[in-house]
């Protein structure tokens, strides 16, 4: 009885000192292996987070361009635009004088230069029409003068601003001072001056237009303009204007 009861206190003091477990098997320390797992899982996470961010930065800016379109329809729709007219309403001939190298000689004729010397002073009126319900900006311009394809110089004319349905003026001078004309187009300038007393001139040049509503401008709208004009020597005046619109280039 004595070495029973002593044997069984010995077995319930090594229980008390065993820790227990609930599944029976004893507890083993986690290994590196398991931190570095958890950090992975955690950078998995700010990489989804950091795609939905790009997501949905993504889906604002479609929404944004989307809802531009939208207004630029809108706007299209109600104000309805319409291509601007400009075109040349009158020209006043100060001055023309053609003259070649040799005209203090007596015996010269129109056959005999092989140059001629043009000096030319004129003021160009351009009428400009916004049949818009909105106003218009106009950009510079420079219209190329030009005498059967030769180049004589440039009319300006300065930017400026036109409220809507309204019709507006607009002045420029051109002046050339003893343009030299060389070879065959110097002898087709003085028998034009001298024989059929007519002196033929082009004006070209492209006009850029811009809508302005509520603050924003709209994309450039250009005219082309092409007139043909006709200037007198003799009378010192316009004999014939012809112009037109080429087209409207967006």
């Amino acid at each position: 009885m004595t070495t029973r009861t002593v044997n069984g206190e010995q077995q319930q003091q090594q229980q008390r000192r065993q820790p227990h477990y609930a599944s029976g098997r004893p507890h083993r320390p986690y290994s590196s292996s398991y931190y570095e797992g958890a950090g992975a899982g955690g950078g998995g996470g700010g990489s989804a987070s950091l795609k939905g961010c790009c997501c949905c930065l993504f889906l604002l800016l479609t929404f944004l361009a989307l809802l531009a379109v939208a207004v630029v329809l809108v706007v299209v729709l109600v104000v309805k635009p319409r291509k601007p007219q400009f075109d040349l309403q009158q020209v006043s001939v100060q001055y023309l004088l053609v003259a070649s190298p040799s005209s203090s000689s007596s015996s010269s004729s129109p056959s005999d230069s092989s140059s001629a010397y043009l000096s030319l002073n004129i003021t160009l009126l351009f009428t400009a029409e916004n049949p818009n319900k909105v106003g218009i900006r106009y950009g510079p311009t420079a219209f190329d003068v030009m005498y059967r394809g030769v180049p004589l110089g440039v009319a300006a004319v300065p930017g400026f601003e036109q409220p809507a349905h309204s019709t507006r003026l607009v002045q420029t001078r051109f002046s050339v001072d003893r343009f030299n004309v060389l070879q065959s187009d110097a002898l087709d300038l003085l028998r034009d001056a001298a024989l059929n007393d007519r002196v033929d001139l082009r004006l070209t040049g492209d006009v850029d237009a811009n809508i302005r509503l509520l603050g924003f401008t709209s994309p450039r709208v250009r005219v082309s303009v092409d007139c043909a004009i006709a200037i007198s020597p003799r009378r010192q005046s316009l004999t014939d204007k012809q112009c037109g619109v080429d087209g409207v280039n967006l």
